[in-house]
């Protein structure tokens, strides 16, 4: 081999290999202990990986049924990519309703979603396509309402639900976001721009840690001048994560909201149309 050649493919093999650096077995890790989840795996394009995702079907839903909603949970930074399914009576909600639910992983259990600057860039494109690449999975599998696709995600799963959401933003029929852990100088609210046409649901607690209301506020405030259909809940008191986790009401509030929106389609002509 060309002596000079040797040093450049052994760097390329080093880069390479380097971009499954970030991920820890801990990342594929599930918290969630209930017969009614199935823990799935698939290849994520890019890299070649086993990523995992975590699906829930109604009662009796086969790709024999007819076409049913679908629920997509963004998981908050550090959780489990099945986390979500265990708030306070979800899955009972969604048998009841009748939603398909799928909870990505995100790449990582840091789940940036693509929200923000990450300090290795790849981190968050990565968290992103991984979230698409899952619902494109489920599409492709099971016979789903395309004018029922709605988007849910708690803290860092909200600034990822703004943020995909404006990226594809005829995909989705409505959203929902919970403590969303959004910073104006990383994630914009510009982005609220490409999705003044979605129904949108906000909880916020006042007493969050974390996120704090005030921030969350500037947010609602924001769609309000641009004319959103939105509804915001701000719970005196509550916290960043019991808000939603463990209380089953407000569970239901979002499953509620799901259940009357419906997708709205871009005038003929403009992007997306």
């Amino acid at each position: 081999m060309n002596a000079l050649l040797y040093p450049i493919l052994l760097l390329l093999c080093l880069a390479g290999s380097q971009l499954h650096a970030d991920r820890l077995p801990e990342d594929d890790e599930s918290m969630v202990d209930d017969p009614r989840i199935h823990h799935r795996q698939y290849t994520f394009t890019p890299t070649g990986e086993t990523l995992p995702f975590a699906l829930f079907l109604p009662e009796g839903f086969s790709a024999d049924s007819p076409p049913a909603p679908l629920i997509v949970a963004l998981h908050g930074q550090g959780r489990t990519y099945d986390w979500m399914m265990g708030y306070a009576s979800f899955l009972d909600y969604a048998e009841q309703y009748g939603f398909v639910v799928v909870a990505p992983l995100g790449y990582t259990r840091r789940a940036w979603y693509g929200s923000r600057p990450t300090p290795d860039p790849q981190d968050g494109l990565y968290s992103e396509e991984d979230v698409m690449e899952v619902l494109a999975e489920v599409r492709e599998e099971l016979p789903i309402d395309n004018d029922r696709i709605y988007l849910y995600g708690h803290s860092m799963g909200g600034a990822g639900t703004y943020h995909i959401a404006s990226g594809n933003p005829y995909l989705f029929a409505g959203l929902a976001v919970v403590a969303p852990a959004t910073r104006e100088d990383l994630a914009p609210m510009d982005q609220l721009n490409n999705i003044q046409h979605l129904p949108i649901m906000i909880l916020q607690g006042t007493a969050d840690a974390l996120v704090p209301v005030e921030m969350t506020r500037r947010w609602v405030d924001t769609m309000k001048s641009l004319g959103m259909q939105h509804i915001y809940i701000e719970i005196e008191g509550a916290d960043h994560s019991l808000v939603i986790s463990q209380d089953q009401d407000n569970v239901r509030k979002v499953l509620n909201f799901f259940d009357i929106v419906r997708k709205r389609y871009p005038p003929a002509g403009s992007p997306g149309g």
